[in-house]
């Protein structure tokens, strides 16, 4: 993995993106017109590139298809923009897993992460979930993940 992006939202994005920041792992991704995220637009130190749009749809397809592939971490089902992140992939047959984290241990996780990037050549990692107003424990879970992740792997 060399690269990890996503679309800049609070929660599972943001998390990403920090942790990617931390290891010194190059970030990016697209994010809508204005950087528009929940918590009002998203700071210049993350790299993100600004799209035309305002739509977080269009946000969401263009990191599905500029990634080698997705990862969606979850607490549950999918639900809304997650739903839509793995439709996406699949429309675009661009591989995607995802985890929900009621079934996985941390060390699992990784383990599962891991063994994927490896499987699937993933150099450029797209990484989605909630964002922090529908799932509180999103973020912690998303930078321990990413924070654990061997980068050498993909």
């Amino acid at each position: 993995m060399i690269k990890i992006i996503s679309g800049g939202q609070t929660g599972a994005d943001r998390a990403a993106l920090d942790a990617a920041r931390e290891r010194g792992i190059a970030h990016g991704g697209w994010i809508p017109k204005g950087r528009i995220t929940e918590d009002g637009p998203l700071g210049w130190e993350y790299h993100l590139q600004e799209l035309n749009s305002y739509r977080y749809r269009d946000r969401t397809e263009k990191n599905v298809v500029e990634s080698d592939g997705t990862l969606i971490v979850s607490y549950g089902p999918l639900r809304s923009g997650s739903a839509l992140t793995e439709a996406l992939a699949l429309r675009h047959d661009r591989p995607c897993l995802h985890l929900n984290m009621d079934y996985f241990s941390l060390d699992t996780a990784v383990q599962t992460v891991e063994q994927w990037l490896q499987e699937n050549a993933i150099k450029v990692l797209n990484v989605a979930g909630p964002r922090a107003s529908s799932d509180e424990r999103i973020y912690a879970t998303v930078r321990e993940l990413i924070l654990n992740i061997n980068a050498e792997t993909g």
